[in-house]
């Protein structure tokens, strides 16, 4: 059972978003998605809520991360997205305190929920060891963003969720949280944001 649940929530659905729902449902699915996962946390062994509190956050290392993802990303979107360079800064500043809120509610609380605790106390055994398990977490969390069909896309939530379940294990769900909300939002204001949004379809 436990096989087949990881099938459906981590392969089955990100196909189902890459090739049968509109973009636009992607909000929906996701906050489904946030709330089966809450649902299969209750009934998972060994799990508490009180956990998510659990644990210490590194500022300093979430702040070098922070810097590095803004270099790699300003580079990457001069690359392929020169004209969408800091573009939030430069035409829509207004925007991004909204997103500094908005975005790790909505979309990194979510993911985190079903990527880090639920996969690792409820599938995380199904691995060797948690090296492996790492490694399968973050294959999977780059093959959820199948939808945007891009080789920057899958690269950068490849290495994110290395960091971000290394975050989560090391430290605790609130490291894993902040990371991911830091790093996302530099992408954003670096403009390659832009892939995350409309996909591979403006940039190949």
């Amino acid at each position: 059972m436990r096989w087949l649940e990881l099938a459906i929530l981590f392969v089955g659905l990100p196909i189902v978003m890459a090739y049968a729902i509109d973009p636009s449902w992607m909000w929906i699915v996701l906050l489904s998605a946030g709330l089966v996962a809450i649902v299969l946390l209750y009934f998972t062994e060994g799990f508490t809520w009180h956990s998510l509190r659990q644990g210490t956050i590194n500022w300093r290392a979430s702040a070098i991360l922070g810097i590095v993802t803004l270099v790699i990303a300003s580079v990457l979107c001069w690359w392929l997205l020169p004209d969408r360079l800091f573009f939030l800064a430069r035409e829509r500043w207004y925007l991004l305190p909204i997103l500094a809120v908005a975005y790790p509610i909505i979309l990194v609380l979510p993911q985190e929920l079903i990527f880090r605790p639920l996969f690792f106390k409820r599938y995380g055994g199904l691995f060797g060891n948690e090296t492996q398990a790492i490694w399968v977490n973050a294959i999977l969390f780059s093959f959820a963003h199948l939808m945007y069909f891009h080789w920057v896309v899958f690269a950068m939530t490849f290495v994110g969720s290395f960091i971000f379940a290394r975050g989560y294990l090391r430290g605790s769900f609130p490291q894993a949280m902040l990371d991911h909300s830091i790093a996302g939002l530099m992408v954003f204001v670096s403009g390659l944001g832009w892939l995350f949004y409309s996909g591979g379809n403006v940039a190949h």
